[in-house]
Parts: structure tokens; sequence; C-alpha cells
């Protein structure tokens, strides 16, 4: 049975985050009555904006985990040229690509390698996600800096919703050089993320800060000599790149 994140797995992952939003509003609404008038308007709208907040990043989450194309991987048509002969995915504590990648390419040679790190992942989402999701018994252990994989080892390899965990811009870096030397010459990386734009924003409000921009996936691919090949929007939130390895 493939395992796959839907709203109700997201909020459990998340949990603090939402009950935090929960009680902002019910401390404003209980005070609202105990301040002046000018003052219990603005309580009254921190309330309204705090669960305005939360409807729209279910609402968000819903449709692009529940409702969307995001896990028919149908889109990777658009991505890949043709399925690989090998592929590689790297999770980062929670891997949900790897196993429909499979069934989808049963023929592709799949390797898996689990970044997971406690101290360089202090998210506590990663930590509950990974309780609930345990990584796969095929997973090899790995660091940004060094995938246990021979180089040329495949001829895609996949960051899904993985990459934006690392933190520090330095084992981003680490984590691109050495996809680009796991790719074949002609291979692609395709990475999967939500980006810290005006429709992330719109809709997660702060928690849009967790994600990272467009131009540092951009950044990080140029920095290792990976170039643009092909994009993908689903649901409007998430945003699935196609970075190219040229020939040798």
């Amino acid at each position: 049975m493939i395992r796959r994140s839907g709203v109700r797995e997201v909020i459990a992952y998340n949990w603090p985050q939402y009950a935090a939003g929960i009680g902002t509003a019910v401390v404003c609404a209980a005070l609202s009555g105990r301040l002046p008038r000018p003052s219990r308007a603005a309580a009254r709208a921190g309330a309204a904006a705090a669960l305005g907040l939360l409807a729209s990043a279910t609402v968000a989450t819903w449709l692009v985990y529940d409702r969307s194309e995001l896990y028919d991987y149908d889109w990777l048509d658009a991505l890949l040229p043709q399925p690989p002969a090998a592929h590689l995915v790297v999770g980062a504590g929670l891997d949900e690509a790897g196993a429909p990648l499979a069934a989808r390419w049963p023929e592709s040679r799949q390797t898996t390698v689990d970044l997971y790190d406690p101290a360089l992942m202090t998210e506590g989402s990663v930590r509950r996600a990974r309780r609930r999701v345990p990584p796969s018994p095929h997973a090899l252990p790995g660091r940004p800096g060094a995938l246990p994989v021979r180089a040329a080892l495949a001829d895609a390899v996949f960051l899904v919703f993985s990459a934006h965990e690392l933190r520090r811009a330095r084992d981003r870096e680490r984590l691109f050089r050495e996809c680009a030397r796991a790719l074949r010459p002609g291979g692609r990386l395709v990475l999967v993320e939500h980006l810290r734009d005006g429709a992330n924003t719109a809709v997660f409000g702060p928690g849009a800060r967790h994600f990272l921009p467009r131009a540092e996936w951009l950044r990080l691919a140029a920095h290792v000599g990976l170039r643009p090949a092909a994009e993908r929007r689903i649901a409007g939130l998430v945003t699935a790149f196609a970075f190219a390895k040229g020939p040798a």
C-alpha cells in the first residue's frame, strides 16, 4: 500500500501551529469584551485573521494533497523526455515519492537515500511525520555532502518536498552538488517544492517563510552546472522543476 499525506496527515504533522492559531483566536475573542472600543475591534480582527489563515491553509492543503494531480505523477511526462532506466530518490525524513515512482517504473532501478538528521532538521513536523511514516527499510542513510551512491548512477534524481528541510544554504549546495554527481550526462534533477511566493504567502501567511524562493532553487542548480529544462505548476501552489545535466 502506498501511503500519501493528505490534509489530515499534514495537520497531524503540524498540530502545534494549528493549536497556536486556534489559541490566538480564542484569547483575542475572550479579551475583546473586556477592552475599550478601539482595542476591542483590533482584538476581534486578530481573532478573525487567525481563524481565516487557518481556514485558508487547510483548504489549500486539501486542494494540493487530496484533490490535485500531485500524487498521480502524470505531470512527470512533461519534465522527463523518457522513463529513466535508473533513478535516485532523496528524502529528508518523510519519503512519499519512492513507492509511487517504483510502481510507475517497475523496470527502473531505484535507489533511495534518507538524509534525516535531527541535528540539521529541527522542525517538529519532520519528527512527527517520521514517526507516523517510518523510512523504507531499503533506504540508505546519507548526508547532504555525501550521498552513498556512485557517480553517474541515475538518469533522474528526485527531491520531492525534501530539499527545503535543509535550512542552511551550504547544506543545500552540498546536496545539489551530490545530486549532479549522481546524474548521468543528459540526466535530470526533478525538484518539487512549495515556493515562497505571492500565492503561497496568500494562503499560508507566515508559514510560507518555511519555503524557499524560486531564485534560491535556480541559484543552487546553476551553482552545480544544471540548467532549467522544464517546469510544471501543480494546483497553483507547488512547482516541479527539471534541471538537466549537460553532456560529458
